[in-house]
């Protein structure tokens, strides 16, 4: 697919300079961030995440019929400029819907992709995180299950050489575990029973020295997001209400050392939003709101020469499609 479609300027572009700086003035004149349909193949296009790699960029999503489909399949795609797209590789299931897939780089120099799949027969159990891998993203390897039947480890963080990533209960057990692995194919259980207060799901960790922060969804009662905080060796938690409800969360750490957050905020409509998260003081600011609607969020975040680089993806144009956003980053 050629993806040199119009790129659409952000109407609000410019607040981010001035929140970043923190100046009530008017802001100096910066590029604007941009936003790029970048790939709109499927009925159904959704989930992403983003990496770049041995000098080009990798995109995953799931293509399917509809948002909850049995046909659910995951797509890599690949471009060198951000601009132009092209299919690297599409992995499908017979026998499950693959969801929400996310990508890291192994220590070894591998790329990981990794997805939970929704089985068609549920009759031991209903979902089984798996993993592939690869040199080049156009070949991939074998399936490898990882973690614990219906524990859903959403996303994957390496930090010193160990791979860190929370699976939470797909079934009766609406509770979360953190589990660690050396090779990111065989995983064993750090905490067996991380948190288990309305419902928490859907998380983002990061990594600063020995601490480590996540950033954690909830959709039971109470419903809002959470920020957990621990030392190594990362067993003991203290968890912060943000008093937001979120969806689809990613955490980073910019090189101007903010933090900042992509999640489906839905408190006046459904959008995919820009955050500020401030560790000490437990709180998520809402700073930029991207082009989207309706179905829509599960970014993928990259900091690349002084932009944040954000793919995620949206309906507010009618069909649910991949975009791709730009925005500045300041110098610290």
């Amino acid at each position: 697919m050629n993806a040199s479609l119009p790129i659409l300027l952000l109407p609000i572009g410019a607040a981010l300079i001035a929140v970043v700086s923190g100046r009530t003035s008017a802001p100096s004149p910066k590029p604007q961030p941009t936003v790029t349909k970048i790939w709109d193949q499927a009925p159904h296009n959704a989930f992403t995440d983003l990496i770049r790699f041995e000098g080009r960029w990798f995109c995953v999503f799931r293509e399917g019929k509809g948002h909850v489909s049995p046909d659910g399949a995951l797509r890599v795609i690949t471009s060198s400029d951000g601009l132009i797209w092209e299919s690297a590789a599409l992995i499908t299931s017979e026998n499950s819907d693959l969801r929400d897939p996310k990508i890291c780089v192994t220590p070894d120099g591998q790329l990981m992709l990794y997805a939970a799949e929704a089985l068609h027969d549920r009759s031991q159990y209903s979902h089984q995180s798996l993993a592939w891998f690869s040199r080049d993203g156009r070949h991939w390897s074998q399936a490898h299950r990882i973690g614990d039947p219906d524990f859903w480890i959403w996303r994957i963080t390496w930090h010193n050489g160990t791979a860190y990533g929370i699976g939470y209960g797909c079934g009766p057990d609406q509770s979360i575990r953190l589990y660690r692995s050396r090779d990111g194919k065989t995983f064993e259980t750090l905490v067996e029973r991380l948190y288990d207060v309305g419902y928490p799901n859907e998380s983002s960790m990061v990594f600063e020295r020995d601490t480590a922060y996540c950033l954690l969804r909830r959709d039971g009662h109470p419903s809002s997001a959470l920020l957990g905080v621990s030392q190594a060796p990362f067993t003991q938690w203290e968890w912060k209400d943000l008093g937001v409800r979120i969806g689809g969360p990613h955490l980073i750490r910019l090189s101007n050392r903010k933090w900042v957050a992509a999640v489906r905020l839905s408190d006046q409509r459904a959008r995919t939003a820009l955050c500020w998260i401030d560790p000490e003081a437990g709180t998520l600011t809402e700073f930029l709101e991207l082009p989207s609607g309706g179905d829509t969020s599960y970014a993928g975040l990259v900091e690349y020469r002084k932009e944040l680089w954000i793919s995620y993806y949206s309906s507010h144009e009618g069909k649910s499609s991949i975009y791709l956003a730009r925005v500045p980053v300041e110098e610290p």
